[in-house]
């Protein structure tokens, strides 16, 4: 453990642009990590249906487990981290494995292909909750800077969100270099995050992601009672027999998995931190109606890239662009917009105007339907038979980045705020759990694509789903704030 001299000038420095050092080397970290998923996420399924020739259908359905799976990982990845390892031991962990998956894609052969995506998605596991719970330890508890902290921390996750599509697609969409060139230059990104992270680790994050038992130990000397592993192997044995019961195998992981959670998480905790509990798990049930909609980038909205948008973008450009280079389109928003949300979060707060965690979630919802309205009339031309304006695509993706920034860095904020600090990790991973939910119920749906007799029905089913949650939620407000009514949530 670090000295508490140590830790208070980490939490005490505001070097960059009023923060830590220590969050731009995460800002780093995750921007190279990011940058190898998104730019394998921006091929994958194009690489399956314009490669490989599989249908639409079936590469939505893998795209959808591939992408629940990594987003299922990091809960358990998570509880390691938190028990045993530590989050800095995880990172470098998962880091070299995401590295080696994305080399094995590179590589020819349908087995390289699965053992790549394997790889990747456990090496996700170890990574991915664990550097987002890195950043809320290095503010102290009340800093007003956590929110805007986490604004700023989103720019990384999407500035290699932004590159990564553009470089891997371009080496991907090349003749002269090709679709597996493109998963390794995905590699490559996360090697140099990797390196990045070692570097520095030691001067900016002194302390930081090391593992401890002392807040167990103290925890059981005041009596409070300490999930133990039967809480959460039975609620695990639970979980896989509905789940089982519900969606066969990968049914059973998920419902292993969540039933593990709520019992590490629920019989570890009581009183007011249960209350905690329950409010994140009610949090994330309506985050995955927020992502099985946006989650129709990779697939259903990809397709429509590459199948129903003019790639010339009317005449502004000689030949067609990747159709790949739309999943740029978002992250290149989130990068212009990040700061100005972080402005608002910060000047309406100390105005004491600035809504609960849970009304910008609300917000957020909203928007995202607003975006799918967009899509319902571009998808009325493409319905005709006729190639649309990229004018379409663009404005969705603009409405579902103001929606992303109202929900996402918000929520991963929320959950480093309102966890019970021995369960910091393990709930970073239910707040991954959710998009792990979303993933596959999102990946089904987009599988339908092309047995929905239209486009504009297919796309009315995420304006109905998106607005239905943000009015449900708006319902759920006062509860939330009932239960996290201990902390400034």
């Amino acid at each position: 453990m670090s000295s508490p001299v140590a830790r208070s000038e980490v939490f005490a420095d505001r070097s960059l642009f009023g923060h830590p050092k220590g969050l731009g080397l995460l800002f780093l970290t995750e921007m190279w990590e990011r940058f190898s998923y998104y730019g394998m996420r921006a091929l994958l399924v194009l690489y399956l249906v314009n490669a490989q020739h599989w249908t639409a259908a079936r590469a939505a359905t893998l795209y959808g487990n591939y992408t629940m799976l990594v987003f299922l990982t990091p809960l358990i990845g998570g509880y390691l981290a938190d028990r045993i390892i530590g989050t800095r031991r995880s990172l470098v962990i998962g880091g070299i494995i995401i590295s080696a998956g994305h080399f094995t894609l590179a590589l020819q052969g349908e087995t390289a292909f699965y053992v790549g995506l394997g790889l990747i998605i456990v090496g996700t596991g170890f990574f991915k909750s664990n550097v987002s719970t890195q950043v809320g330890q290095i503010y102290a508890d009340g800093d007003t800077r956590r929110d805007a902290g986490f604004t700023i921390f989103y720019m990384g996750i999407n500035t290699g969100a932004f590159l990564g599509p553009i470089i891997c697609g371009y080496l991907a969409d090349s003749p002269s270099w090709g679709w597996h060139y493109g998963f390794a230059a995905a590699g490559v990104g996360m090697v140099l995050g990797l390196i990045t992270y070692v570097w520095g680790r030691e001067k900016y994050l002194p302390g930081i992601g090391l593992p401890s038992f002392s807040t167990v130990d103290s925890i059981v000397d005041q009596g409070i009672p300490v999930a133990n592993p039967m809480h959460g192997i039975g609620g695990a044995a639970l979980g896989c027999f509905m789940g089982f019961l519900g969606g066969g195998y990968l049914g059973l992981a998920m419902g292993g998995v969540i039933g593990g959670a709520l019992g590490i998480a629920i019989l570890g905790t009581h009183g007011e931190e249960r209350r905690r509990v329950f409010a994140i798990f009610i949090v994330a049930f309506f985050v995955v109606f927020f992502w099985a909609a946006y989650e129709q980038a990779g697939s259903s909205m990809n397709l429509f890239a590459d199948r129903n948008t003019d790639l010339t973008l009317g005449g502004l450009v000689s030949k067609p662009i990747p159709a790949s280079w739309f999943q740029s389109v978002n992250p290149a928003y989130i990068l212009i917009f990040s700061p100005v949300f972080a402005w608002i979060w910060m000047t309406l707060g100390k105005h004491k105007m600035e809504p609960s965690t849970a009304m910008k979630m609300v917000i957020g919802l909203f928007l995202l339907g607003t975006g799918f309205v967009f899509m319902i009339f571009g998808a009325r031309g493409a319905d005709q038979g006729l190639r649309v304006s990229w004018v379409w695509l663009c404005s969705a993706y603009l409405c579902h980045t103001l929606g992303e920034l109202c929900l996402s860095p918000i929520g991963l904020s929320y959950v480093t705020k309102v966890s019970p600090v021995r369960f910091a990790s393990l709930m970073m991973g239910v707040w991954f759990l959710a998009n792990a939910a979303a993933n596959k119920l999102g990946g089904t749906i987009a599988a339908m694509v092309e047995k929905i007799p239209t486009l504009t029905q297919f796309y009315t089913i995420f304006v109905v789903s998106s607005f239905g949650a943000a009015f449900a939620m708006l319902l759920c407000v006062p509860l939330l704030k009932r239960l996290t009514s201990s902390v400034k949530a």
